[in-house]
């Protein structure tokens, strides 16, 4: 089972994840930083949860 971790104190903001896998990140209102919408997506999401950790820029989304 994959298991996005994200660490919102290396997010900048940049909204690369958001923009690879709208339906597991997403960014706060507020600040602008990732927010993990679900901690544990099905299969059919591998792929796309996958790009939005490798492109990252800062590092803040890894996979467990």
């Amino acid at each position: 089972m994959m298991r996005p971790r994200i660490d919102r104190d290396r997010c900048v903001g940049a909204g690369m994840c958001v923009l690879r896998a709208p339906d597991t990140f997403d960014q706060d209102p507020d600040d602008g930083r990732v927010v993990l919408l679900d901690p544990a997506p099905p299969p059919h999401r591998h792929a796309s949860v996958r790009e939005a950790a490798q492109t990252c820029p800062s590092g803040a989304v890894a996979l467990g």
